[in-house]
């Protein structure tokens, strides 16, 4: 009987997905982006408004094609309603590789000659805000939660003002395998994160903390070690999610 109960609740849950799918801005954005072997399957599905500011850049699916494999604007968390600002610039280049979540209402916008790139599982909650100049890595099963950014770039050129020397304006992102970051988080340039790293809301990130190891909780405006020996408990978490987020 429990098992029973279970099928019926993923079909239902799977059927209701469906419905919330934006079919116009699907079938045009799959047929736009990808070659016709690849869109036939319609690998990317848009739930809710989306404004497309531009589609002149390019994605590249590292895995085995399936449909509905990268949700944009996916029902996915505890609210259920979409505000309708959601809106995508894409000019560079995107690598999925394999099933990917963004929430409802998000920004994304990457840049002529950068490069986003999402491992297996990896997600951007509700609000959330992608902008990626140069080079951004999300590793497998990296979840980020909602009304987080995650900025490569400081957007304007900043000088010394005693001897004229200027700043870089961007530098890369690497987020590692089995990142839990919680709401409200701000990812910015120089960005390192080691594998099994969990962040604490309302943190800022934006210098390398491979040397602290892994299985740790950072936080605090800057991010700091609050915390040696934690982690999500990813066995139980994988199962989950593997078996909810995939279509």
């Amino acid at each position: 009987m429990i098992h029973i109960r279970r099928i019926y609740h993923r079909v239902k849950y799977i059927k209701n997905l469906f419905i919330k799918v934006n079919w116009i801005k699907t079938i045009y954005f799959n047929f736009k982006i990808f070659p016709y072997e690849t869109a036939i399957k319609l690998p990317v599905f848009f739930y809710g408004k989306v404004k497309f500011q531009s589609l002149k850049g390019n994605i590249q699916i590292d895995a085995p094609i399936r449909r509905g494999m990268i949700g944009f604007g996916q029902p996915y968390e505890m609210n259920t309603k979409h505000i309708g600002i959601a809106e995508l610039f894409l000019e560079g280049n995107i690598v999925f590789k394999g099933f990917v979540q963004f929430g409802k209402d998000y920004f994304v916008h990457i840049s002529k000659g950068s490069m986003l790139e999402m491992g297996n599982m990896s997600s951007i909650g509700s609000r959330g805000k992608i902008i990626c100049a140069e080079l951004i890595r999300f590793g497998n099963y990296t979840r980020i939660g909602s009304e987080s950014q995650v900025i490569d770039t400081n957007f304007h050129q900043m000088i010394n003002t005693f001897n004229g020397e200027t700043y870089p304006m961007k530098s890369q992102i690497y987020l590692g395998d089995f990142n839990f970051v919680s709401n409200r988080v701000t990812i910015l340039s120089k960005t390192i994160t080691p594998n099994y790293c969990t962040i604490a809301s309302n943190t800022l990130c934006s210098k390398n903390y491979l040397n602290l190891g892994e299985n740790i909780l950072i936080g605090g405006i800057p991010a700091k070690l609050i915390k040696e020996n934690i982690s999500r408990d990813w066995e139980i978490e994988k199962e989950l999610l593997d078996k909810w987020l995939k279509i």
